[in-house]
């Protein structure tokens, strides 16, 4: 048992897909700060939670369930500004080496996803 374990659990690492979008959305007037201010709203409102300013993540249990997320941020992407979309792996996500300055940052909490069968 304790090898069908491990590999559901290496499984698991190579199927959920974390989704990282980043943006550089101009600012300069009231307008355009209003835009990107939605365009925030609208990816949070999609489960995204900021990571660094202007760099949002979002946990998914599978690839299928990335694309729905990354088609919805698609349907709302901004007219101007430099907007990116990528999908890391788990187990990718778990390799990143986070710092404040020179010191090493702790990880962050994994969110809890409920998944129903």
């Amino acid at each position: 048992m304790p090898k069908h374990k491990n590999l559901s659990e290496r499984f698991n690492a190579y199927r959920i897909m974390w989704i990282m979008v980043f943006f550089d959305l101009p600012t300069e007037t009231k307008t355009e700060r209003k835009t990107a201010q939605d365009f925030r709203k609208k990816i949070m409102a999609d489960g995204f939670v900021m990571f660094q300013f202007s760099i949002y993540l979002r946990h998914c249990p599978s690839m299928e369930n990335a694309t729905v997320h990354i088609k919805r941020v698609k349907k709302i992407l901004p007219e101007k500004g430099h907007i990116g979309i990528m999908t890391i792996t788990d187990k990718q996500f778990g390799m990143m080496e986070l710092f404040q300055g020179k010191k090493e940052a702790p990880a962050q909490p994994i969110p809890q996803q409920l998944e129903l069968f």
